[in-house]
């Protein structure tokens, strides 16, 4: 078959046939949505909430549900609807808040891991993102593979579940996603989108909202096999410009891109921490891991950085950060270890009080070449060869199964 490479069946019962990710139109792209994101974090720190329905928000006469855990949901409580209804239909639910800062944290935990898989992550909330895996099939394997990797890393690192939609575009990407919630892996092909979309409501088109669809209900459309029953300009004579836009929609065409929010200036990685951290040599060491993990995310994405920050929080939550311009732009875990390490330890000198969070970023980044020195090129090469060496069994074994020095804590914590 001309334009395929791999064809193979997976366990959860999906034939997937990967297009040739020579050919331009063939994408891999992934739409990762948490899983009632907010509704979780607060599992998360309440075990005992587990297995209960949850709405967070307020209680007040105007409040409204941020987000309905899946157990509230079985009651027909979703987001957006006010809390007093959600009440009446879910009277045992448990009503709580979920502070913004703790939610900022746990995003910014997520789209850290986003930013590790690939450089191409397209934010559409603090839960959710596309990622164009396209590029990173030698790397990381097949796009079921990939999908599989990311939602174990996620739920490994943030304690959370995401479900992930694989497909050759966005468009179908962010519809699959939504398809086996919550901690789902959908596969939508050029081979079966027919059979997939054809039998779903029209409300399930990314795109059509309520008054939408209702518009076409009252044209008799109710799935979008009715919709793809209808010629581009019988479409458009009922819809209008909408009309083109449904008619490709309802076929799976999207042609757009990726495009990240903003081009990186940084790449960073920190931590927040159960309790506060009383022992400077242990912040150290974990400030060391993270500086690890900073250099092998420049170094996968082609980045120099010219200089360093490391980001400090006490247990009193206030936040010190402190930089430093290296001498040449690098991405040597070794230069940019010396420079973070120098930065921390000016602090702690100062005053060492215990941390909550330890964080540590390179940047302005560039692309440019490192400067040769004249009289360091054996060691250089030999530290070259060090990153090299622990890039490979870091991307075999995961982070956990090498350290340099000092990098392993005495013991694990947050």
């Amino acid at each position: 078959m001309p334009g395929v490479w791999g064809r193979k069946h997976y366990d959860f019962g999906v034939t997937v046939t990967v297009p040739n990710p020579t050919t331009p139109t063939d994408r891999v792209i992934l739409h990762v949505d948490m899983d009632a994101f907010f509704a979780a974090i607060a599992v998360l720190d309440d075990p005992s909430l587990e297995g209960k329905a949850v709405l967070v928000g307020g209680t007040g006469p105007r409040a409204v549900v941020t987000t309905a855990s899946y157990e509230a949901r079985r009651f027909g409580c979703g987001s957006a609807m006010p809390m007093a209804v959600a009440r009446r239909r879910c009277p045992h639910a448990v009503v709580v808040k979920v502070p913004g800062e703790r939610i900022r944290e746990k995003s910014a935990e997520v789209f850290a891991i986003f930013d590790e898989f690939c450089p191409l992550v397209q934010p559409l909330s603090v839960d959710e993102a596309f990622l164009d895996m396209t590029g990173s099939q030698r790397l990381l394997g097949t796009p079921v593979a990939m999908a599989r990797q990311l939602k174990d890393v996620i739920k490994r690192r943030t304690g959370l579940t995401a479900s992930v939609g694989v497909a050759p575009n966005k468009l179908l990407a962010k519809m699959a996603s939504e398809m086996d919630k919550p901690d789902g892996l959908t596969v939508i092909t050029s081979e079966n989108v027919d059979a997939v979309l054809t039998p779903l409501p029209v409300g399930r088109l990314w795109g059509v909202g309520p008054a939408t669809e209702a518009t076409l209900h009252r044209q008799g459309i109710q799935t979008l096999g009715d919709l793809r029953g209808l010629s581009e300009a019988a479409l458009r004579k009922r819809f209008g410009d909408l009309g083109g836009s449904l008619y490709r929609r309802c076929r799976g065409i999207d042609a757009r891109p990726v495009v990240p929010d903003r081009e990186a200036k940084s790449i960073g990685h920190e931590q927040t921490f159960a309790h506060d951290l009383a022992e400077a040599d242990e912040v150290r060491a974990f400030l060391l891991g993270h500086t690890e993990a900073v250099g092998r995310r420049l170094r996968r994405h082609g980045c120099l950085a010219r200089g360093v920050t490391v980001k400090v929080r006490d247990g009193q939550f206030r936040t010190v950060t402190r930089s430093a311009t290296l001498e040449e732009p690098s991405d040597r875990t070794d230069v940019l270890w010396a420079r973070a390490k120098g930065l921390f330890d000016a602090w702690a000198a100062a005053g060492f009080v215990p941390v909550r969070l330890i964080g540590v970023s390179a940047g302005p980044l560039t692309r440019g070449g490192e400067q040769l020195g004249l009289f360091d090129a054996e060691d250089r090469d030999k530290r070259r060869a060090v990153d090299a060496a622990a890039d490979v069994i870091v991307e075999r074994f995961g982070s956990a199964a090498l350290h340099r020095g000092s990098a392993r804590p005495s013991r694990r914590r947050g």
